[in-house]
Order: structure tokens, then sequence, then C-alpha cells
């Protein structure tokens, strides 16, 4: 919590005292560590367009989780849309990010559905921390690697994660314990969703 505030007290000062229109665009990080980067040249994937941090995403503790049952109409709009069940593009939101609408990985991950900055310009998402674009994004991939693996539901989630030609050279949902507790944290937070059918705050 210390290290989070920190690091928004030090883009809060940049932001204030560094205006970016007038001299060029800045992009910026927290680390695993903590540690705020800035730099005009976005060498690493992690990095992120100031000026859409400070117009867009105002850093308070207040606006950086999301309420999905504002977000349930949009939600089965998607759902239908790419003929993913809602409560699944749920309980992947659930695992990726717990609702965390600006959740950034270590490895660069984006937003709700934790989205690649590859994965996020593919799915044509321009701001991958804007929850609906996100969303829709998460959703299109899911749907991409549903039908890839011929709506096996397990091999689909291990895709998402570990990346389809790492499932398709094992034939499965290959030995990596990340990847094979994260199928198993979805598919337990979307049994959950089913049994109970609701959006709530949180989930």
């Amino acid at each position: 919590m210390l290290t989070f505030l920190r690091s928004c007290l030090v883009v809060l000062i940049f932001c204030a005292l560094y205006p970016v229109g007038a001299q060029g665009k800045m992009y910026t990080f927290v680390d695993e560590k903590g540690v705020v980067h800035f730099s005009n040249v976005p060498n690493d994937p992690r990095y992120v367009l100031l000026d859409k941090i400070k117009s867009r995403h105002p850093l308070s503790r207040s606006a950086k989780y999301i309420d999905l049952r504002d977000y349930e109409p949009y939600i089965n709009s998607v759902g239908s849309r790419y003929r993913v069940d809602p409560l699944l593009i749920k309980a992947v939101i659930k695992a990726e990010s717990n609702f965390d609408c600006r959740a950034l990985s270590g490895k660069g991950a984006q937003g709700l559905m934790q989205l690649m900055p590859g994965t996020a310009r593919d799915m044509s998402v321009a701001d991958p921390f804007d929850p609906k674009e996100n969303i829709r994004g998460g959703a299109c991939y899911l749907r991409k690697m549903l039908t890839l693996f011929e709506d096996d539901v397990h091999l689909a989630l291990a895709a998402y994660n570990a990346g389809p030609e790492t499932v398709k050279n094992v034939g499965g949902i290959p030995d990596i314990p990340e990847t094979v507790d994260y199928v198993n944290k979805v598919l337990g937070h979307y049994r959950r969703y089913q049994s109970s059918s609701s959006f709530g705050k949180g989930g």
C-alpha cells in the first residue's frame, strides 16, 4: 500500500511539473518493485502514455476498481457478440486483475483482462486501461482461443495464459505451474458464478 501511494505521488508530481504537450510524448510504468520509470522512448512494453494516465485515469484509489454491476449489460452484449459466456468473461477478469482496471503486471499485461500490448493492438484496443475497451478486446481474444481449440475451455484458458503455440506444441495444458494454477483458478470462479448467476461488486 505504501509503495503504491509513493508511486502515485511521484507520477502526480511529474504530471504537474512536466508539460507533456509542450515537450513531446512521455511514457511511464511502475515496475514490480514499485519503482516509477519515465521515458520519451518507450522501449519496454510496460510503458503507458503519460497524458493518457493524466486525462483519463486519475490516480485515486476510488477510481481503480470497477463495479461489475455497472458493466453487466456491456459484458452480456460483448459475450453475445463474440459467443463467449459472460460469466466466463467475468471469471477471467476476476483471475487476471481482480477487477482492477488499471492493473499492470511485471510482464507488461494491462487492464482488467491483462492484455499484452501486442494482443491489445491485434484486438484493436487503443486504450487497454479503458474498462470497456479491455473487456471487448479480452473477450475477442478469448473467442479466438476457443475457436482455435474447438471450444475446449480448458485449452482456451491455457492458451490465454501461456500462448496458443505453447498449448499446440504440447497438445494440452502445458506443465507450467502458473498456467495450471491459472486454469484452475478461472474455472473455480466460473463455477461459482454459474451457481450464483449474478454480478456483484468485487465478484
